[in-house]
């Protein structure tokens, strides 16, 4: 088959977009296809961990996202009762050199998407584009898609192929024949945003409760009017509930289905019935992953982000892990002129990183305190030293921030994934 020198990136997603990015200040020439007919700004809040606002600031975006976010400096962590367990920095006040940014999804994803159009060229990006097929030859990948606008099948010859089409991967489908849906582990996200006063100092991301009643809130934008725009989480584990409907970001969620388990949550800092009622709206979505797979590759395709990789989002690393792969890949692609081999070098650097994360959040990744303080005093406690020790803390803390490549020795080195040899 005739074939473009061009990588193809199918997904226009955050990881979609922030390897097409990478691709091309590494100089490798690059198209997107994406199966929406726009790229739009949807979704809720989410947190980039330090090591990605790294690459987002040796992209040049870094300073645009923070004017539309908050740097978070806090992460508290409270029983069901309100109770304080335990409080630690994150960010730049934690000693790291980049801070963690709490985002609109939509917002981020509106930034990429900009300097995408600016740099790769708009004409390099096709959206109503849904991948129906590729196949691979010696030299080459060749697409089919079908063209939403005209309802015809187009093809397209590339290089090779990144499938970021996230957890439903058409790319991933072809990879893994028959894997089936997604494991969902029987609890279910409430997620919603609402304009509310500053929570404690206004820089605290809280997490309360427990695996099977949870609540987490953080500011994603200081508002005008002194309030701020605050990104919600509600979780309860509902496992003999039918949950068969296939998993959307954006499909609505009813505040009557989960609102009521959270009456009693009035605490002096917070009053969380109060904040629920005050939402416009949730969305609601199952807690799934799929197992690690052996192997990301093959040949002149891969896979990155959510469709490599998709976890419980527990610990803040989806979106980041997502642009962490973008970068690996594309210092890959720019040392290794054959994708075969750029392409099986990413995947020995990021395969063994990211199943272990997902493995880690399988078992409650940074949570494990929470749930060991519920089963030892559910109904309270007068000192928190009675029931959990720091050393106790810190070892899960420790050992999950060291599984995320987020150990603060880790980052020592302020030399940008995209910038590295493979």
């Amino acid at each position: 088959m005739p074939t473009s020198d061009e990588i193809v990136i199918v997904g226009g997603g955050i990881g979609g977009l922030a390897a097409a990015l990478s691709f091309h200040a590494a100089g490798r020439p690059v198209r997107l296809f994406e199966s929406a007919t726009e790229i739009r700004a949807l979704g809720v809040g989410i947190n980039l961990l330090p090591h990605a606002a790294r690459e987002l600031d040796a992209l040049g975006l870094a300073d645009e996202l923070l004017a539309a976010a908050v740097a978070p400096e806090t992460l508290s962590y409270f029983t069901k009762h309100g109770a304080l367990i335990w409080s630690e920095a994150r960010g730049r006040a934690a000693g790291y050199h980049w801070p963690q940014i709490s985002v609109h999804r939509g917002t981020l994803q509106t930034i990429l998407l900009a300097a995408t159009v600016k740099r790769v060229g708009a004409d390099r990006i096709h959206c109503g584009h849904h991948l129906t097929s590729l196949a691979q030859s010696p030299g080459g990948v060749r697409l089919r898609f079908r063209d939403r606008a005209t309802d015809h099948d187009v093809t397209f010859d590339a290089a090779a192929v990144v499938g970021a089409d996230g957890i439903h991967s058409v790319v991933r489908q072809v990879l893994v024949v028959d894997e089936g849906r997604p494991k969902w582990n029987g609890a279910i996200l409430w997620r919603g945003l609402v304009g509310h006063e500053p929570v404690l100092d206004g820089r605290t991301m809280i997490w309360a409760g427990h695996p099977e009643q949870k609540f987490i809130a953080y500011p994603i934008r200081d508002l005008p009017d002194g309030r701020q725009q605050i990104n919600f989480i509600a979780e309860l584990g509902r496992p003999n509930d039918p949950f068969a409907e296939r998993e959307d970001w954006n499909r609505p969620g009813n505040l009557d289905d989960f609102a009521p388990a959270f009456a009693s949550w009035q605490f002096p800092w917070l009053d969380v019935p109060a904040l629920l009622a005050a939402s416009p709206g949730t969305f609601v979505f199952p807690m799934v992953d799929r197992d690690p797979l052996p192997s990301w590759s093959d040949r002149r395709v891969t896979l990155l982000g959510d469709a490599a990789h998709p976890m419980y989002p527990i610990g803040s690393n989806g979106a980041s892990q997502a642009i962490l792969d973008g970068r690996v890949l594309a210092a890959c692609l720019r040392d290794h002129t054959d994708p075969s081999e750029a392409f099986a070098r990413y995947e020995s650097v990021r395969r063994p990183a990211t199943s272990a994360i997902v493995i880690a959040n399988r078992g409650l990744g940074p949570e494990v305190p929470m749930q060991l303080v519920e089963e030892r005093a559910p109904h309270g406690f007068t000192n928190i030293a009675d029931v959990i020790t720091p050393d106790e803390i810190a070892a899960v803390t420790d050992s999950y921030r060291r599984t995320a490549g987020l150990a603060l020795a880790a980052l020592a080195d302020p030399t940008s994934l995209g910038d590295r040899a493979y």
